[in-house]
């Protein structure tokens, strides 16, 4: 067996250099050169079989999938799921919520205790400083 592994390897290190030497071509024929440009492109073909395109990268199939996975990755999970997670925590920074409760609990407090909704008199009239007539002169008033 020992024996059989040598002589694999003593015949493969006598093919390849041959092989190596057969794919270079120093004649100025264009068939010559041809053949060693359609071994090339062959074993490209081959590896970029069934590649599916996705737009971001066109040297290379591994550089295409994972620009696509990490912008997919950023697009859906970070700006989708943690931007919706952070939008639906987001502070009442105008205090919309608070001042909708307070509003509910004084209609409440009110109608519990008989008074109108809306009080007239919220500010106290005395402390109301109007314009005379004169003041005003020609000023259109709309009410």
């Amino acid at each position: 067996m020992a024996a059989f592994v040598v002589l694999q390897r003593s015949l493969i290190r006598r093919i390849l250099p041959a092989v190596n030497r057969r794919l270079v071509s120093t004649s100025k024929k264009s068939n010559d050169t041809a053949v060693a440009d359609a071994v090339k492109t062959e074993t490209k073909k081959a590896e970029y079989k069934n590649w599916v395109y996705y737009g971001f990268e066109t040297s290379s199939k591994e550089a295409d999938r994972t620009a696509m996975h990490s912008i997919m990755f950023a697009s859906v999970t970070l700006c989708l799921v943690v931007g919706g997670y952070f939008l639906m925590y987001f502070p009442d920074y105008n205090l919309k919520d608070w001042s909708q409760r307070e509003a509910f609990i004084e209609l409440h407090r009110r109608e519990k205790l008989g008074l109108p909704l809306v009080d007239p008199n919220l500010i106290d009239p005395a402390k109301i400083v109007l314009p005379s007539d004169e003041e005003l002169g020609n000023t259109e008033i709309i009410i």
